[in-house]
């Protein structure tokens, strides 16, 4: 009996078929999805331990079921590996670094799938350990509206932001400089 069900929601049946020949036989219970729909139902049916979720797909795309993971925090707590083959689109949407799920970049072999597959549990506890913590600390703060997990992610976003901020305003100083050399 498969340890681990893993839900591939992709519209090509080549992907499916490889991430399902590319894991290890016996353990993995591997159900594919070919649209964002059925991908919804079958997160909602399945009860999947590992979701794979394609960027672009028709019917619902991956954006939007993406979306509607991160609504629901006991879907969120389901390991996450989002997959494309254009990277730079889906960071225009989710910005790096992809703190809570893994992201694996088409075409991939089967040591990439593995890797993928761990560092998303992998990120799956530490957001399970941040909900943990959350709760814990929510219920010993009595009528707060804002969750500690909510804060916490939103002071993780702001120190990625002053870090964007900071590497950007070096790189305006340096182009600064060197329009000012040029017009001398």
């Amino acid at each position: 009996m498969a340890n681990h069900k893993i839900l591939v929601i992709d519209d090509s049946m080549v992907i499916r078929r490889t991430v399902k020949d590319m894991l290890p036989p016996g353990k993995f219970d591997v159900v594919e999805a070919k649209d964002g729909l059925q991908g919804m139902e079958l997160i909602h049916s399945s009860n999947p331990n590992l979701i794979m979720l394609d960027f672009f797909l028709p019917k619902m795309s991956g954006w939007e079921v993406y979306q509607e993971i991160q609504k629901n925090p006991q879907l969120r707590a389901i390991p996450l590996l989002l997959m494309s083959g254009r990277k730079d689109e889906v960071t225009d949407k989710i910005r790096e670094p992809f703190e809570f799920f893994s992201f694996l970049e088409k075409p991939f072999d089967q040591k990439q799938l593995i890797q993928g597959i761990r560092d998303s549990m992998e990120k799956s506890k530490k957001l399970a350990h941040l909900i943990d913590s959350s709760a814990a600390s929510s219920k010993t703060t009595q009528g707060s509206t804002v969750g500690s997990a909510e804060i916490e992610q939103l002071q993780a976003r702001v120190t990625t932001l002053e870090s964007e901020v900071t590497q950007l305003k070096k790189q305006l100083n340096q182009l600064l400089s060197f329009v000012k050399k040029k017009l001398q």
